[in-house]
């Protein structure tokens, strides 16, 4: 076996080297390589995707994280530079375009490779991953009914108060479905008198527009606390060295209400944290490759094509598993869109999936970590007081001593 070479100091950047025995430079870049020199095989087996490969076995590769081996340094020989992202940041999303043939390049997926480095003291098989509406705020009890009543107001609807044993009840009739909470109560009190009957759905849409508008005044405001115990529940993990991404690309109220209730932490441990939109999933490796968002004109379109469905046949067959069944998947739209902002985050805090554990308050979020192996705890809110999560490791009333705690996550308690 050809021993592993170390490649030279970027120049103003510090050498490229992750502290791995291997000295395989995986975690903060790969230098660029003469076509004579060998390149490094990850002993005893290689930990990258071969730029050699074909163009759909390399999109299926990346799409399951299966680790391929070169065939030999005779073959490696002839592969083009691999570009990654920046060595300041290992969890930076790939951006390069992908490699059909000669010419073009393909973006290797996120490296994995223990470390025994100082610098990294923090245990990095564990990530944490938050949803907001739910977890960071109890968006359903001090923003949703209060949003709804200024609506009312604003569209001159005065006979329309909802108080909390009504909202509560429309929520359990609905099953959270507002616009079907909007139907049950007009149809209980009566629609107004100068509305068509054709014109109900329109109606309900305006009522929404204006809920919507108020709830956004009320996320940026002190009328939408965070939960008790959060915020010493998020210093602990930082304190702990545990990376940490909050989720802002999916939630009910959309992501600009999402970062609103984020920003409610403070600017300083803000710093700290990734915050998760729409255009981080987009610019993920995950979003990149497996969602073909924000990748360059020059992509195969029967690569994105492949990896498309060697994610969905992975998915297919743990659930086939499970369920002792062979099925094929085609998942909704939006639960796809869950399952891409999950992916998304562990690559930011720069874990696998199966090392991220999601901390959700919505079934969504449980459903979507089920579906790829990560590991979920449940914080209930009062939308989701008496509903039952059974495939989450633990369902928890909130944060503190006697509930979800970061000395409880570490000690591995449910795992």
């Amino acid at each position: 076996m050809v021993p592993p070479t170390h490649p030279p100091a970027r120049p103003g950047g510090g050498p490229t080297n992750h502290h791995c025995p291997c000295s395989l430079p995986a975690a903060r870049g790969i230098a660029r390589r003469s076509p004579e020199s060998p390149l490094p095989v990850h002993s005893p087996t290689v930990c990258f995707t071969s730029p050699v490969m074909s163009a759909a076995a390399a999109a299926a590769a990346a799409a399951r994280c299966v680790p391929l081996r070169v065939s030999s340094p005779e073959t490696a020989k002839s592969a083009a530079s691999i570009p990654t992202s920046s060595a300041a940041s290992a969890s930076a999303p790939l951006r390069a375009a992908v490699a059909a043939g000669p010419g073009r390049r393909l973006p290797a997926p996120p490296f994995r490779c223990s470390s025994s480095s100082p610098e990294n003291s923090a245990p990095r098989d564990l990530g944490l991953l938050l949803e907001v509406e739910g977890v960071l705020a109890d968006v359903y009890r001090f923003g949703n009914r209060q949003a709804f009543n200024v609506a009312f107001r604003s569209l001159g609807l005065d006979c329309a108060n909802w108080t909390e044993p009504i909202y509560a009840d429309l929520v359990r009739k609905a099953c959270g479905d507002e616009e079907r909470m909007l139907a049950l109560f007009f149809d209980r009190i009566g629609w107004p008198t100068s509305l068509p009957t054709s014109e109900k759905g329109s109606f309900i849409k305006s009522v929404l527009r204006e809920k919507l508008k108020a709830l956004e005044e009320f996320s940026a405001s002190d009328s939408l606390p965070l939960r008790p115990g959060v915020e010493k529940f998020i210093d602990d993990a930082l304190g702990e060295g545990v990376p940490l991404a909050i989720l802002a690309a999916y939630g009910r109220n959309g992501e600009k209400i999402s970062r609103s209730i984020a920003m409610k932490l403070g600017p300083e441990r803000i710093s700290k944290i990734k915050i998760v939109g729409n255009v981080e999933v987009e610019e993920s490796f995950y979003g990149q490759l497996v969602l073909g968002k924000g990748v360059t004109s020059g992509l195969d379109e029967q690569l994105v094509r492949e990896a498309q469905k060697a994610e969905k046949q992975r998915i297919a067959e743990k659930v086939a598993s499970i369920l002792k069944l062979s099925v094929d998947i085609t998942a909704s739209e939006s639960s796809d869109k869950v399952i891409a902002a999950l992916r998304a985050g562990s690559e930011y805090v720069g874990c696998d999936v199966q090392s991220c554990i999601l901390v959700a308050g919505s079934q969504s979020g449980v459903l979507a970590a089920e579906r790829i192996g990560m590991p979920c705890i449940v914080v209930r809110s009062s939308f989701t007081a008496r509903a039952e999560f059974h495939s989450a490791k633990a369902v928890m009333d909130g944060f503190g001593d006697t509930d979800l705690t970061v000395s409880k996550l570490l000690s591995k308690k449910w795992f």
